[in-house]
């Protein structure tokens, strides 16, 4: 174990870090905008775009990961016009990390944010509306707190999901070392290497990390249920 930590190499962790990072920042943001403007919709619509925002949750993260690399390469007009006229490369790239584990995580945040909204009081917005505040400050001051339990358990799972992402990311970012290798794809090349002491090691890893953040969600969850009338 000593020589395994002597030669590792840490940047598979701190890609994953870093990616599950931003992902989730992307994934907050965006996930909250929407949530609340879907439950806003009628049922027809609402099934509608809740499907379509729901779709890479249940899709098979390589099909995910293709879908982007025919968008983002550089051969389609997408990737063509990002290359060419901005200068921004997806494939291949850190970018390519980050957008594939925001599409893959993406729907976690959406869905926890969703449920979350959903059991809002309306009444709390009534008042807050009557108390002549704008909309937006109803949602931040009124709407996302009374609401944070569930965002809370959103943001820990999306992170979670976004770090550990393999499939998707392998497809558009590959697996370069120290650029776009992160820890799932370090312990993939490491076991068709014959290299089980790595591999176990970062398996242990990605294990911490993860009973860290599950026993997170699980105290969240238990805060919340002592302001709830138990039966």
């Amino acid at each position: 174990m000593t020589q395994i930590l002597q030669g590792l190499d840490w940047s598979p962790l701190l890609i994953s870090l870093k990616t599950g990072v931003v992902a989730t920042v992307i994934s907050f943001f965006l996930g909250l905008y929407t949530a609340r403007k879907v439950i806003r919709l009628s049922p027809r619509p609402k099934a509608v775009i809740d499907g379509i925002l729901t779709l890479p949750m249940v899709l098979p993260p390589t099909v995910a990961g293709f879908i982007l690399l025919l968008i983002f390469s550089r051969r389609r007009a997408v990737g063509m016009f990002l290359d060419s006229q901005l200068d921004i490369q997806v494939v291949h790239t850190w970018l390519g990390c980050i957008l594939a584990a925001t599409v893959i995580a993406f729907p976690l945040m959406y869905r926890n944010a969703r449920a979350a909204f959903e059991q809002i009081d309306a009444n709390l917005v009534y008042a807050g509306r009557t108390l002549g505040m704008s909309e937006p400050a109803i949602f931040w001051k009124i709407v996302v707190p009374t609401a944070g339990p569930g965002i809370a358990s959103g943001i820990i799972l999306t992170f979670a999901r976004a770090m550990g992402e393999y499939g998707a990311t392998s497809m558009l970012a590959g697996n370069i070392p120290g650029k776009t290798g992160t820890v799932s794809q370090r312990i993939a090349m490491v076991i068709q290497d014959g290299d089980y002491m790595t591999a176990g090691f970062w398996v242990i890893v990605v294990m911490i990390i993860a009973f860290v953040l599950i026993f997170a969600v699980n105290l969240i969850a238990a805060r919340s249920m002592k302001n709830e009338k138990r039966w």
